[in-house]
């Protein structure tokens, strides 16, 4: 019986494996399989989690793999379960008292629940729970093993996770600061974090966001010193890692920088323009899960659940371009797929190239079955582009759009906002939110006397509503008194009244790629931090031993490879929106899943970003686009992943103390 995490490393190897992948593999082999020892070899299993190990289970692994692993029944800890005694079970746990009592609850007396326990905990089991498992004989006896896996967080991507902390946002940036609420949550996260760490054999340079301190007259409030905190949370993690995890690095081995949702307002909020952001942004999914509807015997169109995940080639091929160029290439493919059907059906057909009769149409199809799936997987997609499209035109995106970006720019000013909302009546009501609220965050000095409260007469918005465009000062750092005061992290624009952003021209597409100009402010920082240019003032470093060390030493050891520099804070940039010419049909997209995989292969140290109150789809975009840039993984970790209509609830909830996330639908 050990109380160890495994020694296997991430470092090394000829194969580089990816974020999930490592996760995943963890999860199956180091935890499932290694309970394959001896009579426990051939023989079933009962797997038994809680709600947080079952989600950590589901986003690495697919039921058939944990199957596959000789898992025949997945239980839930917490309900009252059917005796198994001739069966042995897995426990994979978070380390709670409550779940320890179940444990040993099911484990006791004369009958137990199963044959032998194998435990695994998902994140360190504090002295006084593992004595309280050591002290019942009864059971130790039927432990198999008794380990900590430290693997705690939702992997939702390739490169990137989440922690359990969907309510951060209320919790840490509320208007009735709690510090004893807000230190509880930060602890749970940074416990989850460091279970990265422990997952990938990473021991990180720990940067994080300084307090935003505007002079010395004023106080400091619990809002600006959440980056500090929860670095200092994670670095006394890691530093018990170093010294219980065996084969734990022991010298810095990657970066980590910690940021907070007030480090870019405007993300969360704005239309972002890519596939799988518009997807999330505009169709009514659940999670991943997109409800298409498909032609049916009976005429009546049948409603299919699809997952819009990795798995799918052509979702990964797509979902990081601009829907104009995602639409563009879905319609090649489909005519490409049209005539390479053609050209088929003549091969099988009669060869003189006449009509096909039905029999030998189902011959081709049975001859071709790559032909059916592959126009299934069109078919969904060119529906959703469709859909996507069509919700643009209807709601009138392309010039709300335009004017968030030109906003965001300083091509636009409170002139624009008005005309629009004179000019359009019609706008829907969260549409017009999202642009008072990038207005706000752009312009938090017009909120001063009765400026705003006219624009919200304009746009007829309820005060809910209102809230949450006013809440966005909380998400500033600093005091209301202060607003008006120049901060070293207020949102710097370009003020240049430039109209348009320079471009590839793409001939009747002016305005779609117009709208490719914003960016996250999370680019730049990672770029800067990849250079070891982030200014360490503003980033210090829990590692930094002394005030020269960062800029020098430092940023040389971890620098890899040659890396352009970085532009200027949201400084206009060629919207850039590569298309690999070798995918232009419907066949080879499945080149896209093995060009992943092998692009990792020469990989410098990786990168990890978390932001506390939640990340955005354009963020995860980011760190994809300079994964491949850099040369570097770049992993972004966030309490959650929020979609517009979610953040703007969660910011709503600010400084609704009466109400809480679960009376909300989002």
């Amino acid at each position: 019986m050990s109380m160890s995490d495994s020694d296997t490393s991430s470092q090394g190897g000829a194969e580089y494996k990816n974020f999930r992948q490592i996760s995943r593999e963890r999860l199956l082999y180091e935890m499932l399989r290694s309970t394959k020892t001896g009579d426990s070899k051939s023989t079933w299993k009962v797997l038994v989690m809680d709600k947080v190990t079952v989600k950590i289970m589901s986003y690495s692994c697919k039921m058939a793999d944990i199957t596959e692993e000789g898992i025949s029944l997945v239980e839930d800890i917490h309900r009252r379960r059917q005796p198994l005694s001739t069966m042995d079970a897995i426990y994979f746990i978070q380390p709670t008292k409550e779940n320890v009592v179940i444990f040993l609850s099911d484990m006791a007396g004369r009958s137990p629940l199963y044959k032998k326990a194998f435990v695994f905990f998902s994140s360190p089991v504090p002295r006084e729970l593992v004595n309280q498992i050591k002290r019942d004989t009864s059971v130790l006896s039927r432990i198999g093993a008794l380990r900590e896996m430290n693997l705690e967080y939702f992997a939702i991507d390739s490169q990137g996770f989440i922690t359990d902390n969907e309510r951060a946002l209320e919790e840490l940036f509320g208007d009735e600061e709690s510090s004893r609420k807000g230190d509880a949550c930060l602890n749970t996260m940074a416990t989850s974090i460091a279970t990265v760490f422990a997952s990938l054999r990473e021991f990180p340079f720990v940067h994080y966001r300084a307090a935003k301190s505007l002079d010395p007259t004023t106080m400091t409030t619990f809002r600006d010193l959440i980056p500090t905190k929860l670095a200092a949370a994670v670095w006394n993690c890691l530093m018990k890692y170093k010294s219980s995890i065996p084969n734990y690095p022991q010298t810095e081995t990657c970066e980590l920088l910690i940021l907070d949702r007030s480090v870019d307002q405007i993300a969360p909020i704005i239309h972002e323009w890519t596939y799988d952001a518009m997807c999330h942004d505009l169709l009514n999914m659940e999670g991943n899960k997109y409800v298409h509807e498909v032609p049916s015997k009976t005429g009546v169109p049948e409603k299919k659940e699809v997952l819009l995940e990795d798995h799918d080639p052509i979702w990964l091929e797509l979902r990081h371009s601009h829907i104009a160029d995602a639409s563009e290439r879905l319609h090649e493919k489909m005519a490409n797929f049209v005539t390479k059907n053609k050209a088929a059906q003549i091969h099988h057909g009669s060869r003189d190239g006449g009509e096909l009769t039905t029999r030998e149409l189902q011959k081709m199809v049975q001859a071709l079955p790559q032909y059916s799936e592959q126009i299934e997987k069109l078919s969904l997609h060119v529906d959703i582009a469709g859909k996507i499209n069509r919700t643009i035109r209807e709601l009138g995106l392309k010039d709300l759009g335009q004017l968030e970006q030109d906003l965001v720019f300083g091509d636009a000013g409170t002139k624009d906002v008005i005309n629009f909302l004179r000019s359009n009546q019609d706008v829907a009501r969260e549409n017009k939110l999202r642009l008072l609220m990038i207005y706000a965050a752009v312009h938090p000095e017009k909120f001063e006397g009765d400026k705003v409260a006219k624009l919200m007469e304009l746009a007829r918005l309820p005060q809910e509503d209102m809230n949450a465009v006013y809440n966005m000062r909380l998400l500033e750092g600093a005091p209301e008194s202060k607003k008006n005061s120049i901060v070293p992290f207020s949102l710097k624009f370009d003020v240049h009244k430039k109209k348009h952003g320079a471009r590839k021209d793409r001939t009747g597409e002016e305005v779609t790629w117009q709208l490719s100009r914003f960016y996250p402010m999370i680019e730049e920082l990672i770029e800067k931090l990849s250079k070891g240019e982030l200014p360490k003032n503003d980033y210090p470093c829990m590692n930094d031993p002394s005030p020269t060390f960062h800029g020098n030493s430092h940023s040389a050891s971890v620098r890899t490879g040659e890396i352009p520099a970085a532009h200027s804070v949201r400084s206009r940039r060629t919207a850039t929106w590569a298309r690999p010419r070798n995918s232009d049909d419907g066949y080879s997209s499945d080149s896209i899943l093995k060009q992943a995989s092998s692009e990792f292969k020469k990989m410098g140290q990786r990168i990890f970003v978390f932001i506390v109150g939640g990340a955005t789809r354009s963020e995860l975009r980011v760190c994809h686009k300079l994964t491949a840039k850099l040369k570097r993984e770049i992993v972004l970790g966030s309490s959650s992943l929020d979609d517009p209509p979610q953040f703007i609830t969660k910011l709503k909830l600010l400084t609704a103390n009466e109400l809480s996330l679960d009376d909300l639908e989002i």
